[in-house]
């Protein structure tokens, strides 16, 4: 499933776009309006205010609209099959599970489904080392390196001051 077809959008759609496209959709399939309707209709008015709000979900956020290009990309030019891209209970798209979000794809979890090579590893340890906590925590050791530096080098700058004079 695409996303951008799912809400009638182009690729380069802005966030107010995509935010319009959004409510006009969720309002037109949203399940209460069609409470009243035949189960067919209702249960496809709920399953594209399914899909409609999981698209909404990805696009919006500015990450998973990156991963989810990306993703989408790679899938269209290695022939279109379900390598790159990722399904739901939906169709295609993002799953949840537990507290965070997990990439599913047709042969389990993780990489692509293409057997684990090299770049899917590479693109794994990628995604964890930019990671905004990975970030975090590089910077913090790297000043308490810059702290642990400044100090020990003061340290002998000192101690040299002080026994500038003695004979060894």
């Amino acid at each position: 499933m695409d996303h951008y077809k799912v809400l009638g959008l182009h690729k380069t759609a802005s966030k107010e776009e995509i935010k319009a496209a959004f409510k006009k959709l969720a309002f037109q399939f949203h399940p209460d309006k069609h409470s009243q309707s035949p189960k067919s209709v209702k249960d496809s008015a709920t399953l594209r205010f399914k899909q409609v709000s999981e698209a909404y979900e990805v696009l919006m956020d500015d990450r998973k609209r990156a991963d989810y290009n990306y993703r989408w990309r790679s899938g269209q030019q290695s022939g279109g099959g379900g390598n790159g891209k990722y399904y739901s209970q939906y169709g295609y798209g993002y799953g949840r599970s537990g507290r965070s979000y997990e990439y599913k794809t047709r042969s389990g979890f993780g990489g692509g489904g293409g057997g684990g090579g090299f770049a899917s590893k590479f693109e794994l340890a990628f995604r964890i080392l930019t990671a905004r906590s990975s970030l975090l925590n590089l910077g913090f050791a790297a000043a308490i390196l810059g702290v642990m530096i400044v100090i020990d080098t003061s340290g002998e700058s000192l101690w040299k001051m002080q026994n500038s004079g003695l004979v060894l």
